[in-house]
C-alpha cells in the first residue's frame, strides 16, 4: 500500500476520534507511536481543521486534555470550523470553545498559554465569539485573563454591539460597567445603540441611553430612530419619540412614516400603516408649532405608475380603498426617507415587483426590477453583492418565463429580447467597472469571490439569450453579437486567472435553479463567444485552455471539442502538468475527435523545437508558440 495513503488514513483515524469524543480509540492508537509521529498526526488537517480544534468545538474535554498534554498539540494552531452552517477560517481552539460554551476547555486552554486576544481570519477575537451566543461566565472568565473588551472584528464592530444586537443585556451591563465605549462606531458607523434599536431590545435601549448613549448617524444617515422605524419596532420608535432631548420633531414625523412604510410590505399591516402616516400627518401641521411640510417631490417615476407622496390626511383617507396605491406610497416614503443607497430601499423595490410576478404581472415585476438595479449601480460600488443579487433575479424570473413556455399549467408571457439585453447590457458594464476596480487594488486587497460570481450570472444572461437565436443577417442578430462583443472585449478574468470561454467549460459555472433554461456549457454561447474573438488558446493559472477544461469537466460532448478545434484551439497545447487534451481525455478520444485532423505542421515542428533547444534562445514572436506545445 501506498505510504501517504496510510498516512492520510492515520490522519483521518485521530481527526474522527478526536471530534467524536473516542477518547480510548484515541489514546489505544496513538500511545503505540513514536513522539514525533503522534506530533505529526496531532498537527495535521483534515477538512481544514486539527483534532484538537475539533475537539474544542464539540465539547471534548478529556479528549483536548489529552491531546495538549500527552500528545503536545499546539493550542495556537488554528483551524477551519463551521457554526450555524457559516465556516470560520483561521479559528484557534480558545475560539472554538468560547464560540460552543464550554468554559472548562476555555479553562484549560488558558491555563496552557493560549492567547486570549487571537483572531479568526475576520478578526473575532474569542471574547467576541461568547458574547455573540451570550456566554455570560466565559466572557468574565476572559476578560479577569485579559481579554480586551474593544477588540473590535473587521468590520469594526465591537462586544458590546454584537451582544446588544443578540439581545443579551447581562454582557452589555458588564462590558459597560467595564467602560466600553457606548458610542463607538464601526466601518459603516453604526453604534451600539443603532444594534439593539434593530434587533428590538427595548430593556437595552434603555441602558445603554442611561450610559450616555447618543443619536448619532451613520454612514447611510441612519439614526437608532429610523434603524427601529426600517425593521418594524414600534416599541422602541415609541420610546424615543417620547424623548424631545434625543429627537427632534422633524425625525420623529420621519420615523413615524417609515414605519408607516415597514407596516404595508413588512407586516402586510395596511390599517396601523395608515394610522401612523395620519400621526406623522397630524404632527406636521400641528396648530401649537410651525409646520414642517414635505419636501417638494422629485419627478414621478414610472416603475411607480407616477405615484406622487400625498401631503394631506383626506388624501390618505382615500387609501384604504386602492390598496395598490397604498403599496406604491411606502415605496415613495423609503425612498424619500433612506435614500436610494440603502440596501432596503432597492430590497422592498425588488420585494414587491417579486409579489407582482407571482401575481402573475411580470411587466410590472420587471419594471421595478429595472429601477431598483439602475439605483444599485448609480449608487453602490461595482461588485456589491446586493446588485449581484438583483441580477441573479432577474435571471431566475428569464429562466422561470422561458421554462413557462412549455408548461401548460400557467400562463406565462415570452421574456421581451430587449429587456434580456438591457439586462445583460447592464451585467457587462458592472463587469467592465468590477474589472477596473479589481487592476486598481494591490494583489493582497483583490478577493475575486464576487467578481466570479457576477461572470457567472453574465454568462448565463447570454446563455439565455442565445437561447434563440435570431436568423443570421438580420438586426437582432448583429445586436445580438454586438452586446457579447462588448463583454469579450473587456478580457475579464475570474478565479483561477479563468476567460468567459474558460470559465464555461470549468464545470463550476452554475445557477441552482429548477427552472433553468441558462445550462451552461451551451454550444450556442461558446459559438457567440468565439465568433465575438474569445481566444480558444487562452490558458489560466494552471496552463489549461477551454480544451483542457472540457476534457476535464464532467460534461464531456463531442461537439463542444469539435466547435473549440474548427475555432483554431491547439490539440497539443501542455498545461502547467505538462498534459494536453489528448491526455485528459479517456479512451474513447479516438472515437470521437480525430487528433490528426487538428494537428498542424506548425505545432509538430513546435514540439521538435521545444525538445531541441532552449524556449529563451528563440526569437521572441516564436517563444510563446513553442512555449504552450
Amino acid at each position: 500500500m501506498d505510504f501517504m495513503h496510510v498516512k492520510m488514513d492515520f490522519t483521518s483515524v485521530v481527526y474522527n476520534a478526536a471530534r467524536d469524543g473516542k477518547l480510548l480509540l484515541l489514546k489505544v492508537f496513538l500511545n503505540q507511536r513514536g513522539k514525533h509521529e503522534v506530533e505529526q498526526l496531532v498537527g495535521a488537517k483534515t477538512h481544514g481543521a486539527t483534532p484538537l480544534v475539533m475537539a474544542c468545538r464539540n465539547g471534548h474535554y478529556d479528549v483536548a486534555e489529552y491531546l495538549i498534554e500527552k500528545c503536545g498539540a499546539d493550542v495556537e494552531q488554528p483551524g477551519s470550523v463551521v457554526f450555524d452552517g457559516d465556516t470560520i477560517e483561521d479559528a484557534r481552539p480558545l475560539w472554538c470553545a468560547a464560540a460552543a460554551g464550554h468554559l472548562s476547555l476555555v479553562r484549560l486552554l488558558i491555563k496552557r498559554g493560549a492567547q486570549v486576544n487571537s483572531t479568526t481570519k475576520t478578526h473575532s477575537t474569542p471574547l467576541r465569539a461568547a458574547c455573540f451566543d451570550g456566554y455570560f461566565d466565559i466572557v468574565r472568565f476572559l476578560v479577569n485573563h485579559g481579554a480586551d473588551i474593544e477588540m473590535a472584528n473587521r468590520h469594526g464592530h465591537t462586544n458590546l454591539m454584537i451582544a446588544c444586537y443578540k439581545g443579551h443585556i447581562k454582557i452589555a451591563k458588564f462590558l459597560l460597567g467595564l467602560q466600553a465605549d457606548v458610542n463607538r462606531k464601526s466601518a459603516r458607523g453604526n453604534t451600539a445603540l443603532h444594534d439593539c434599536a434593530e434587533s428590538g431590545s427595548l430593556e437595552i435601549v434603555k441602558v445603554l441611553i442611561d450610559h450616555g448613549a447618543r443619536m448619532e448617524r451613520d454612514s447611510y444617515g441612519m439614526t437608532p430612530l429610523l434603524a427601529a422605524a426600517v425593521t418594524g419596532q414600534k416599541n422602541i420608535v415609541e420610546y424615543f419619540i417620547s424623548m424631545p432631548h434625543l429627537v427632534s420633531r422633524q425625525e420623529s414625523i420621519e420615523a413615524l412614516e417609515l414605519l408607516g412604510a415597514t407596516y404595508v410590505d413588512k407586516k402586510r399591516d395596511m390599517t396601523s400603516a395608515l394610522e401612523l402616516w395620519k400621526r406623522a400627518m397630524k404632527e406636521r401641521y400641528r396648530e401649537d408649532a410651525p409646520p414642517i411640510p414635505k419636501p417638494p417631490p422629485p419627478p414621478p417615476v414610472a416603475a411607480y405608475n407616477f405615484t406622487r407622496e400625498i401631503t394631506s390626511l383626506d388624501a390618505l383617507d382615500d387609501l384604504l380603498t386602492d390598496p395598490d396605491e397604498m403599496r406604491m406610497q411606502a415605496l415613495v416614503i423609503r425612498e424619500r426617507i433612506l435614500g436610494p443607497a440603502h440596501s432596503d430601499t432597492s430590497y422592498y423595490i425588488r420585494y414587491r415587483g417579486a409579489v407582482y410576478a407571482d401575481g402573475g404581472n411580470f411587466d410590472r415585476c420587471i419594471e421595478l426590477w429595472h429601477y431598483a438595479l439602475d439605483m444599485q449601480q448609480r449608487m453602490l460600488e461595482p461588485l456589491d453583492p446586493t446588485t449581484q443579487s438583483s441580477f441573479l433575479s432577474f435571471t431566475e424570473l428569464f429562466n422561470f418565463m422561458i421554462a413557462g413556455q412549455t408548461n401548460t399549467g400557467r400562463r406565462v408571457p415570452p421574456v421581451p429580447r430587449e429587456h434580456l439585453i438591457s439586462v445583460f447590457n447592464k451585467a457587462v458594464l458592472q463587469v467592465k467597472y468590477g474589472k477596473k476596480m479589481l487592476d486598481e487594488m494591490s494583489e493582497c486587497e483583490c478577493d475575486l469571490s464576487y467578481f466570479n460570481t457576477i461572470l457567472i450570472i453574465t454568462l448565463h444572461l447570454a446563455c439565455l439569450l442565445t437561447h434563440d437565436l435570431p436568423e443570421e443577417g438580420t438586426d437582432e442578430y448583429i445586436q445580438l453579437h454586438k452586446v457579447i462583443h462588448q463583454l469579450v472585449r473587456i478580457n475579464a478574468k475570474g478565479k483561477h486567472g479563468r476567460d468567459m470561454l474558460q470559465l464555461i467549460h470549468s464545470g463550476k459555472c452554475t445557477l441552482v435553479n429548477k427552472y433553468s433554461r441558462s445550462k451552461l456549457p451551451s454550444l450556442q454561447i461558446v459559438t457567440a463567444l468565439i465568433k465575438a474573438g474569445a481566444d480558444v488558446n487562452a490558458r489560466d493559472d494552471d496552463g489549461n485552455t477551454a480544451l483542457h477544461l472540457t476534457a476535464l469537466s464532467h460534461i464531456w460532448r463531442r461537439d463542444f471539442a469539435i466547435t473549440l478545434l474548427d475555432a483554431g484551439a491547439h490539440i497539443d497545447v501542455v498545461n502547467n502538468e505538462g498534459k494536453t487534451f489528448e491526455m485528459l481525455c479517456d479512451k474513447t478520444l479516438y472515437d470521437t475527435v480525430n487528433p490528426v485532423k487538428y494537428t498542424t505542421l506548425a505545432c509538430l515542428a513546435a514540439r521538435v523545437v521545444r525538445r531541441l533547444y532552449r524556449v529563451e534562445d528563440l526569437p521572441k514572436h516564436l517563444q510563446s508558440f513553442v512555449q504552450m506545445h
